[in-house]
């Protein structure tokens, strides 16, 4: 064989090489990315139905994508290195949990809040000589979400033949607070000892309400700590930004070689351990 014949073979073999090794990743990219989606859709339509809200998942998820892809090319433009692009791409994928988190964090709060004068109400309806659930029907009327929808999912679900205590105990899944567990027995004890439940849930509502100040005053003190977390979190980040508009060559060797790269991994992960660690002083559970 000539030099030329054995430079074919090799280059033949490289080629197919190639061609399988890209059939490969194209194979094991479409089926990471089905079950991707079909993870992100089952999950999208379990959290879309707790908020209430009937939302394709589908046209969820591609919005998804849409955010994901922007996001990377938006980093991209900034930085102009793709291996700071291909990884926000990837850490985007985790902001519809991030997002979710965040709103139920807050539909939670909001149902605490609404819970005292929730029950103050129910216990004058019961006092005026209605039934429980003539007075929760008044209490799902006169009220707004989130404590209007989960009380009337409950009055539906009895109403399709659910018992008191099992609709109960579906209440206490869907809304997992101490407050809502602490009404919860109290309703209980009081249907079956068959003491004044409008006496128990007063009691309830002021012990509620007492426990509420407080968390707003433990709130109201460790502001400033976390406030400090996010400071500290974001300077080093605003700093970066400014040097690579004032010095752009000096700061190129940060986006563009492997010891910047090295050197954006520790101040990341030292990010997240110090906003991690500041905002568990923080944290003081009542």
């Amino acid at each position: 064989m000539t030099e030329a014949d054995i430079l074919l073979a090799v280059t033949a073999v490289i080629a197919a090489s190639a061609a399988v090794m890209a059939w490969f990743v194209i194979d094991l990219s479409t089926v990471t990315m089905a079950k991707y989606r079909a993870s992100f859709t089952e999950r999208a339509h379990f959290q879309a139905q707790e908020f209430f809200l009937f939302i394709d998942p589908r046209k969820l998820f591609v919005a998804n994508v849409a955010v994901m892809a922007l996001g990377a090319i938006l980093v991209w433009s900034v930085t102009g290195s793709a291996v700071i692009a291909v990884p926000a791409f990837f850490v985007l994928a985790l902001l519809p949990r991030w997002l979710y988190t965040w709103l139920r964090t807050r539909r939670l709060d909001r149902f605490e809040q609404q819970l005292p004068d929730a029950l103050m109400m129910t216990a004058g309806a019961l006092r005026a000589g209605l039934g429980l659930n003539s007075a929760l029907a008044q209490l799902v009327a006169e009220t707004s979400p989130p404590i209007s929808q989960e009380f009337g999912l409950m009055l539906r679900e009895q109403r399709l033949g659910v018992t008191l205590e099992q609709s109960l105990s579906n209440l206490n899944r869907r809304i997992a607070t101490p407050s809502t567990t602490l009404v919860v027995s109290a309703m209980r004890i009081a249907s079956e000892t068959g003491g004044g439940l409008a006496e128990t849930l007063e009691r309830t509502a002021h012990t509620i309400r007492s426990r509420l100040q407080l968390e707003g005053k433990i709130r109201a003190l460790t502001a400033q700590g976390k406030l400090q977390a996010w400071v500290v979190g974001a300077l080093p980040l605003i700093l970066m930004m400014v040097l690579n508009k004032m010095e752009p060559e000096a700061m190129s060797r940060l986006w563009h070689t492997r010891e910047g790269w090295a050197t954006l991994a520790v101040i990341g992960l030292l990010e997240i351990l110090g906003i991690y660690v500041i905002r568990r002083i923080v944290s003081i559970d009542v």
